[in-house]
């Protein structure tokens, strides 16, 4: 049987549950409390906030390398998008959630990790009625990032036409809570072995990866890059073409499959990663199997921006 518990009973059994991660995790705030707390244990959202159970919200991840916030600015932007397409506003001024960022990046104490940052619909009700839910939710949350060993971009990786299709336009370029498509990627890609999945709209051009974008440089050494139709347009890869389109053609176009294997490199673009080469897609080679020149350069210069035009805290 079941126990029933009072207030102090149910704080101290939910202060000794399991909790994975807890580790990893430096600081977080919720607006409806508005204090920053560092005790994972505590680190919880209302069940009947329409962000859990309902995916009715969306989100930005945010990297911080040397206490250097990259991107802030592009992300809120984006972020903001994402909400006025779905008819959600924060509950405060989105300069005053650019700081509720900064002022939990340093409650963390790290000189590197990422940033969650979450606006859902808000606590109201386990229904699917928006009004239902009278103030919005904003949750912000640091944690350790986890780079990826400087073996991976000198050897490469894989990827592989994952059976999940790319997701519809208009749930493609919001960037909500909702990634169940994506998490579905993920699975796939673990369970075949392959480091990213790719996935391809009903008419057989590429799309994105599960969290990142993909681009590829074709035999004349242009960079071309899926059209944003049914993808989310990356804060990290918009970055980059604008720091590199001195050096290179680039093309937004629709690109089919067979055009992988054809191409002279294949770059992964993320927050995470920066550019990391595909050197093998489906177990077949791609040009030499080694990371090109273009995805160097890209690491390259997304590292120097971050380093220099990073938000310092």
């Amino acid at each position: 049987m079941v126990k029933t518990a009072d207030s102090d009973q149910y704080l101290k059994a939910m202060l000794g549950a399991l909790r994975p991660g807890a580790s990893d995790i430096l600081a977080f705030y919720e607006h409806r409390v508005g204090v920053i707390g560092t005790d994972p244990g505590l680190m919880l959202m209302p069940w009947d906030d329409h962000l859990v159970h309902r995916g009715d919200g969306v989100f930005e991840t945010v990297k911080y390398i040397g206490r250097r916030i990259y991107q802030l600015d592009a992300h809120l932007k984006r972020m903001d998008r994402s909400a006025a397409a779905i008819h959600l506003a924060p509950p405060c001024a989105w300069e005053e959630v650019r700081g509720i960022v900064v002022e939990v990046a340093r409650a963390g104490g790290a000189d590197q990790g990422l940033i969650r940052i979450l606006l859902g619909r808000g606590p109201g009700g386990f229904g699917i009625d928006p009004n239902d839910c009278p103030v919005s939710s904003l949750y912000v949350a640091a944690y350790n990032i986890h780079p990826k060993p400087e073996a991976v971009f000198q050897k490469g990786v894989t990827a592989f036409k994952t059976s999940i299709p790319a997701k519809q336009p208009y749930l493609a370029t919001i960037k909500s809570v909702d990634y169940l498509p994506n998490v579905l990627m993920k699975r796939e890609a673990v369970g075949k072995g392959f480091d990213y999945p790719l996935c391809f709209n009903e008419h057989g051009f590429l799309a994105e990866g599960a969290t990142e974008n993909v681009c590829l440089v074709n035999r004349r050494g242009a960079l071309h890059i899926p059209e944003f139709t049914n993808a989310l347009a990356g804060t990290t890869l918009m970055r980059a073409v604008d720091l590199i389109k001195g050096e290179l053609e680039i093309i937004f176009r629709p690109i089919r499959e067979d055009e992988i294997l054809e191409a002279r490199e294949v770059i992964i673009v993320g927050t995470t990663v920066d550019a990391v080469s595909v050197v093998r897609y489906e177990g077949k080679p791609i040009f030499d199997v080694r990371p090109g020149p273009v995805s160097r350069r890209l690491r390259e210069l997304l590292m120097n921006d971050l380093r220099e035009n990073g938000l310092e805290f």
